[in-house]
């Protein structure tokens, strides 16, 4: 597994599913739809300011909310490479692995700088920005493993696939 690298893009606390993706999307669950509109109602022109690899950071209980899957698929959908916060709402933290959306708690996360150049070593759970270094969790192998395929339904289809068992 490769280091991560992006722009900080960074929002508080509580943010929660409808901030990430609004209700008034989900009629639709095509990616590259929702990816136009990410984050809209936490920053209206986020969708097209963020670029391919770039980080989002926040604080605590992100992903709070409904259980709706759009918000993890909407944030990988435009091209966030992972999203580092102090917690995480334990329902968007498994849709979040189930489609492939690397997240990583660290605390510290809430002070970090917005704009700035992060790294992030999933491997290690070690995210730096702006001078600082946080230490999260290291992603156990299994769960680098669903990353790394995109998620548990191609993991599973790639397993199939090679005819081992899940």
């Amino acid at each position: 597994m490769a280091v991560l690298r992006g722009r900080v893009w960074r929002f508080g606390d509580d943010v929660n599913t409808d901030e990430i993706i609004p209700a008034r999307y989900l009629n639709t669950s095509d990616p590259k739809e929702l990816a136009a509109h990410c984050m809209e109602d936490a920053d209206a022109g986020f969708a097209k300011k963020v670029k391919a690899g770039d980080f989002i950071v926040a604080g605590k209980n992100f992903g709070c909310g409904s259980s709706r899957e759009h918000a993890p698929v909407a944030i990988k959908a435009a091209g966030v490479s992972a999203v580092v916060a102090e917690s995480f709402a334990r329902i968007f933290f498994r849709n979040a692995i189930n489609v492939g959306l690397p997240i990583v708690e660290c605390q510290g996360a809430s002070r970090l700088a917005n704009g700035g150049e992060g790294e992030l070593d999933l491997a290690k759970g070690v995210f730096r920005a702006g001078g600082v270094t946080l230490q999260g969790a290291p992603y156990p192998e299994p769960m680098r493993k669903l990353i790394d395929a995109g998620g548990l339904m191609p993991y599973v289809a790639r397993k199939l696939a090679s005819g081992r068992k899940a």
